[in-house]
């Protein structure tokens, strides 16, 4: 499959990758703000959207032979996801059906089964229980009621493992529609986890969903941006709360003063791909395509088979959003994986996980985008998974000075959210994602 032959499920025809998406019409509406606030509506929202949902679990590079696991925790539910003796993925509640003690409590492992750290019940990798601790001592009526673990919905698409908790939901590859074959064009199921960070905010899950949904906020927030990239952007929306935003580097947003010079931020992009900017001539208006060519010929000289990408999948950043709250912003080298994770009690707070994923080639020249942060500490052979580092609420989350400034921010913006002078968010047209994605929200919430 190479650029222009994408295939979208719903109208049966091929497209062009930067084919724009038909349009969606969302309204005008100004949604109360009490999906940010309330306890109840944090409650409901649980049962019939993350409970009704493909909620994605991780990378599946995280789980590459038998018996090697990760939890996924969210909300008030963790999970096992694991993978079985035949190779199959299987997805089960963190929890031992005797009295319900987690089963296990770190991030990643491998383990042939899984041992109840209670009373030592064990299960199979497919949750099948293979042991009970002094079965003679149980009336055969008590354990007839299932001794099993209970397994969830698991599937895999486009190198990420997925799960559900609703037993009925529609197949994986028909939710993800119009955006699976673009996503499957990265191959991130060839790439494999660099960078793994974890830290909690002081904002209701959505507003982290809102604010990385446009780039609207960048001028205001993340003013150092606007030299290396441009805010005139596409959006597409597809039913089912699915989107996709361009965002287009290495040439300067129309805001920023000078159009012409060859900033140090756009020379950075520069020496991604390959150009010396000491000998370059151009102007900064002519720096994106610069990068494109650049990439292109790496990609003939080291076989990277890039004639499968756009020219604007070269130089920018490609952001999926996946109802109801992942984003994956993609990149031919590297992908980031951005999960905003509603904590179990408290709608004012909520956990960000974000990963990055590279694809490792061993020639010189060729790394992850500079701007993604990948420090000399950081190993990109893939011989090692790193650790995930996660910071408590009100830690300095240490994530980089523009996500560094995102987590400054959310917390007021949470708490302006709470006045009785905010009556509701105004979207604008740049804001077409967050609409989209609320529309799909109040659809799930039956509003």
């Amino acid at each position: 499959m190479n650029a222009l032959d994408l295939w979208d499920i719903h109208t049966g025809k091929r497209f062009p990758f930067d084919a724009r998406a038909p349009r969606i019409d969302n309204g005008t509406g100004r949604p109360s703000p009490d999906r940010y606030v309330s306890p109840a509506y944090a409650a409901e929202e649980w049962d019939k959207v993350f409970a009704k949902s493909w909620l994605l679990a991780g990378p599946v590079s995280d789980i590459p032979e038998p018996g090697d696991f990760m939890k996924f925790d969210i909300g008030p539910e963790s999970f096992i996801v694991v993978r079985d003796e035949d190779g199959s993925v299987k997805a089960h509640y963190n929890v031992c059906p005797h009295r319900g003690s987690q089963l296990v409590t770190a991030d990643l492992g491998s383990l042939s089964r899984f041992t109840c750290p209670f009373h030592s019940w064990k299960f199979a990798l497919d949750g099948k229980c293979v042991e009970v601790t002094d079965a003679e001592t149980f009336r055969p009526e008590v354990l007839c009621h299932g001794t099993d673990l209970s397994s969830v919905r698991c599937e895999v698409a486009a190198g990420f493992v997925f799960l559900s908790m609703d037993q009925d939901i529609k197949p994986l590859a028909e939710f993800l529609g119009p955006v699976l074959d673009q996503l499957e064009l990265y191959e991130i199921d060839q790439m494999y986890v660099v960078q793994h960070r974890r830290s909690d905010w002081g904002s209701n899950w959505k507003g982290g969903v809102d604010a990385f949904a446009e780039i609207y906020h960048l001028h205001a927030v993340h003013p150092q941006t606007q030299c290396l990239m441009d805010d005139r952007t596409q959006i597409d929306l597809w039913p089912g709360g699915l989107s996709r935003q361009f965002v287009p580097f290495a040439q300067p947003s129309p805001r920023f003063p000078d159009q012409e010079s060859v900033n140090p931020g756009i020379q950075m992009m520069l020496r991604d791909a390959g150009i010396d900017p000491e000998t370059y001539e151009g102007s900064a208006r002519e720096t994106r395509t610069a990068v494109q060519q650049a990439k292109r010929k790496r990609s003939d000289e080291l076989g990277l088979r890039y004639e499968r990408f756009s020219d604007s999948q070269l130089s920018d950043s490609v952001v999926y959003s996946v109802f109801p709250n992942v984003q994956i912003g993609c990149h031919p080298e590297a992908v980031f994986l951005h999960r905003f994770i509603p904590h179990a009690t408290d709608p004012n707070q909520f956990t960000y996980d974000t990963i990055i994923l590279y694809r490792h080639v061993d020639a010189p020249g060729y790394s992850a985008p500079a701007w993604m942060g990948m420090g000399e500490d950081v190993d990109l052979s893939g011989r090692t998974r790193p650790d995930v580092i996660h910071t408590g609420l009100g830690e300095p989350p240490c994530l980089g000075e523009v996500l560094d400034q995102d987590s400054d921010l959310l917390p007021v913006v949470q708490k302006g959210a709470r006045s009785r002078g905010f009556k509701g968010p105004l979207w604008s047209e740049q804001e077409g994602r967050l609409r989209h994605f609320h529309a799909e929200l109040d659809r799930m919430m039956g509003a």
